[in-house]
């Protein structure tokens, strides 16, 4: 899979904003309505916001850029750190010398030193010394949550907007079918109870963190949607009614006579959904267009009027 920084065409050395302005170019230039007859169009489409989703987000740069994650957003495996020529068990450290109870802590990579290897070795040895009681319900408690698998995943403000099934899929190549809750926010973490991984003291859950991918049409403001409405002098000037895309489908509206380019016009409640009930609004801002390749009777209508 190629780099999101060669998918974008940017340097790893790229700056936010010249990270979002490649992606805005290249979103604009190969979106699906702007390549109705490209069927690779979708696909690259596609390709860009996986590789904007990556870096275009601050946190998750840093991970790719350390390793933590790969080019779909998945945690990589660090392996084991430590150890004399790369030996991958000197990471077994005693932690004791000499007599008593010996206690050895097993430090793979990326795992706090009270790691859970530590106290299941400590928990054996505590046994044969008689303190298992106690030793028990601690590991059953530092043991919470060992088999949950964090997952991030991508959703399109379409998604969002309609609470859509979509598919997560897991490190381990499982596939989950999730239905979005009525109410999403950017950043929001599901709980897909006992779908994580099975350990000693049960099976984990699966915890998938929504992010709302960019989209080339929409902006957002809090749960209101802006859009750009390309309107032609014509209609802008006598009035016309105009079909405006909205993330439920395209709904039809009054352009006023004389419109003139950023008048906006309210679409109320077809924003995304609010916290308790309702949605936000659509706020479409007129963008008057020229003909392309020119009209002679605009032409002539100007020439006459300059005259």
């Amino acid at each position: 899979m190629k780099s999101p920084y060669d998918v974008l065409g940017v340097p790893r050395s790229a700056s936010e904003k010249e990270i979002k302005s490649a992606f805005r170019r290249l979103a604009k230039k190969y979106h699906p309505d702007q390549n109705p007859d490209d069927p690779k169009a979708k696909e690259r489409f596609a390709e860009i916001s996986q590789a904007y989703e990556i870096i275009g987000d601050p946190a998750k740069r840093k991970q790719y850029d350390n390793g933590e994650i790969d080019e779909a957003g998945r945690p990589r495996f660090q392996g084991f750190s430590g150890g004399a020529h790369g030996d991958p068990f000197s990471a077994f450290r005693q932690g004791r010398a000499g007599g008593g109870n010996t206690h050895f802590e097993f430090r793979p990579s990326g795992f706090d030193p009270g790691d859970i290897f530590g106290d299941l070795f400590g928990d054996m040895f505590a046994r044969a010394s008689g303190t298992a009681g106690a030793r028990a319900r601690s590991q059953h408690a530092d043991a919470d949550g060992m088999g949950d698998v964090h997952v991030a995943l991508g959703v399109t403000i379409e998604e969002v907007a309609t609470a859509a099934k979509v598919t997560a899929v897991l490190p381990d190549g499982r596939r989950i079918a999730i239905k979005l809750p009525r109410y999403v926010e950017d950043g929001q973490t599901i709980r897909l109870k006992g779908q994580g991984n099975r350990t000693p003291f049960g099976t984990g859950d699966v915890l998938v963190k929504l992010n709302i991918k960019p989209h080339s049409r929409y902006r957002v403001e809090g749960r209101d949607l802006h859009v750009d409405l390309p309107v032609s002098l014509r209609d802008a000037v006598l009035g016309a009614k105009v079909a405006v895309d909205t993330p439920t489908g395209k709904v039809a509206v009054n352009v006023p006579a004389w419109s003139s380019s950023d008048r906006t016009l309210r679409l109320k409640g077809k924003g995304l959904p609010l916290k308790n009930e309702g949605h936000g609004d659509l706020y479409a801002h007129v963008r008057i267009m020229l003909p392309e390749g020119g009209d002679p009777a605009l032409e002539a209508l100007f020439s006459k009027t300059a005259a």
